[in-house]
């Protein structure tokens, strides 16, 4: 993309302000995962399971950092395709990056469409899974085209149910401990045989894909409200306030249940909800479950379509898919693409391996992020922006490096077919502007002659 094209109007609406965007990336980022995610860490670090949250947050703001600098500076929709394009001027490495990311968001959409229809909807109602999946999609498809102000604005009444959700697990554990139950010393505690050091690295491995999200709000910049002022605040207070929340929650959840019995739960905030002893019905907290789900998939899916909506921009992908609404302004031809993706997704493996493959995408396009950063010191550009001191960048390249080590050998497999699917469209995109090229010079000759 050219700096003309950077600076020119955008087609998209500016309806985002501050508090929209806060609540945003806040809906994103408290996603359902916590839900099951504190017995997991549980597991490998003890009792103290605060530790590797807080950890987690820490690397998570270190990306954060980069992303708000780029963001900030250039304001336009398709998020980190647009830094890779900037910083690396190769097309295939910009439709790599972008892809990635977009891969990660139809397939993040994809499990959470399988929540959403698993157990905690079958409470509620009787149907099949693979039905209600798609019905799932297709009606947060809908919402994503009635408008982004009207997305948004049903993400903060979904963001206050998650938060409250969280929230009450918190206040019932404090009234718990009030009375003299529980036990607070349980915090400090880690497994046996297992050292401080080692038990909280090997959890914040686990704790730091609960911080995963924040990245999506790159690709609505172009939709917000005075984008270099607004940002920064919105994407650091919302991580701050989900690592608040993170932390009290390990420690309400290890101060109520012993490390050993959330460790192997699938529901542990539940238990923990239970082990004070309160009688709240265990139908809110599959509603809540839900309502979450459903926030994640909203959100996520906003971001692949205008993802998509970028590239096409860009030139990376079909223009057909830059179309938007002529009233509404909402690109919804990328909205129809990126569903029906997500619904093929959906049946080809489980919950577990499609997040897992989420993330490996995501540590690829935040690696290129936090590379692009240092790339793109020295363009300058004419408007004031927010800026992340030098060491910042280079220390979330190293924890990206450090987690994708982490990753087994058939998730980078699934997460290469996806790369492959990639390629494949970027070769047919490139061979196709290649051809009409000749066309359009023939046409120009031809109209001189007359």
């Amino acid at each position: 993309m050219s700096i003309a094209q950077q600076s020119a109007p955008s087609k998209l609406k500016q309806g985002i302000t501050g508090p929209l965007l806060y609540l945003f990336i806040l809906g994103d980022v408290l996603g359902a995962g916590i839900y099951v995610l504190v017995g997991v860490v549980a597991g490998e670090a003890g009792g103290a399971i605060w530790a590797p949250l807080l950890v987690a947050l820490g690397l998570a703001l270190l990306t954060a950092g980069s992303y708000a600098e780029l963001v900030t500076k250039y304001p336009k929709a398709g998020g980190a395709a647009v830094f890779a394009e900037r910083a690396y001027r190769k097309p295939l490495i910009s439709f790599l990056v972008g892809f990635c990311m977009l891969a990660a968001g139809v397939t993040s959409a994809a499990g959470l469409a399988q929540a959403f229809s698993g157990a905690y909807l079958s409470a509620f109602i009787d149907v099949q899974a693979g039905p209600a999946s798609l019905v799932f999609l297709l009606l947060v498809a809908a919402l994503n085209a009635r408008g982004i102000r009207e997305s948004v604005r049903t993400n903060v009444v979904m963001t206050v149910v998650e938060v409250s959700g969280l929230v009450l697990v918190i206040v019932v554990v404090g009234l718990f401990l009030a009375q003299g139950n529980g036990d607070l010393s349980r915090v400090t505690q880690f497994p046996d045989g297992v050292g401080p050091a080692s038990a909280v690295l090997a959890a914040t491995l686990i704790a730091y894909y609960s911080f995963v999200g924040f990245e999506v709000s790159a690709n609505v910049a172009e939709e917000v409200k005075d984008v270099s002022r607004v940002f920064p605040r919105a994407l650091f207070g919302a991580l701050f306030t989900a690592g608040i929340v993170y932390v009290l929650i390990g420690l309400a959840a290890s101060a109520a249940v012993p490390a050993a019995d959330l460790a192997g739960s699938t529901s542990p905030l539940l238990d923990v909800v239970n082990a004070t002893g309160f009688g709240i019905p265990e139908w809110i907290f599959g509603l809540v479950a839900l309502i979450a789900v459903a926030n994640g998939s909203l959100l996520t899916m906003i971001m692949a379509s205008r993802l998509t909506y970028g590239m096409a921009e860009q030139g990376l992908l079909p223009s057909v898919l830059g179309r938007v609404l002529p009233n509404r302004r909402t690109p919804w031809v990328a909205i129809i693409a990126t569903t029906v993706a997500a619904m093929i997704l959906s049946s080809t493996g489980d919950l577990a391996s499609l997040a897992e493959t989420v993330v490996v995408l995501l540590l690829f396009v935040f690696l290129s992020t936090n590379i692009a950063v240092l790339i793109l010191r020295k363009d300058k550009v004419d408007h004031q922006h927010f800026q992340i001191p030098v060491v910042f960048p280079y220390l979330a390249i190293a924890s990206c490096v450090l987690l994708m080590t982490q990753q087994s050998a058939d998730i980078w497999l699934r997460a290469g077919i996806l790369v492959a699917i990639g390629l494949v469209l970027y070769a047919i995109q490139h061979s196709t502007t290649r051809r009409s090229a000749p066309d359009r010079t023939a046409d120009s000759d031809r109209a001189v002659k007359h």
